[in-house]
């Protein structure tokens, strides 16, 4: 501040006159809002995506449905790395659905190398039935099939 000539004479007033407050209530009030949103984050997460069943059967549906309408690149992108890593698009439908068009019939928790997975039942147009294998990978892929 400079020491020179004031309008006024007086010296120019402290900007701020009061007792300083404790800022603690308004620390706490965000640490608490903070840990309020991450729980209501985790516990409404699941109500956004899905349970793994649901997203399982979601992902089958929509992998299913675009290889009866010959959609590889959409079946392809839903393919886990390792199986996209395995197979050219053009042989997704060959190994994946050799009874014609799928209806998703059912799903059940299951777990293989120590990881959750869904076992997505599935019967096909000719009769026969398999199984998909879905995992959690950037969101559920399919990662393999089983028959019978």
């Amino acid at each position: 501040m400079s020491d020179g000539p004031y309008l006024y004479d007086d010296d120019p007033a402290p900007l701020h006159t009061g007792t300083p407050r404790p800022a603690r209530a308004l620390i706490l009030a965000v640490i608490g809002g903070t840990v309020a949103v991450a729980i209501g984050m985790a516990v409404g997460l699941p109500l956004v995506k899905g349970s793994p069943e649901e997203q399982a059967r979601e992902v089958s549906g929509v992998f299913l449905a675009a290889l009866a309408q010959d959609d590889l690149e959409t079946a392809y992108g839903l393919l886990c790395a390792e199986e996209r890593a395995r197979l050219a698009p053009q042989a997704v439908p060959a190994e994946y659905a050799p009874g014609g068009t799928g209806e998703v019939t059912g799903t059940i928790a299951d777990e293989a190398d120590g990881a959750p997975v869904q076992r997505v039942e599935v019967a096909w147009s000719d009769g026969s039935t398999s199984t998909l294998t879905v995992v959690s990978e950037q969101g559920a892929r399919v990662c393999g099939t089983a028959t019978g």
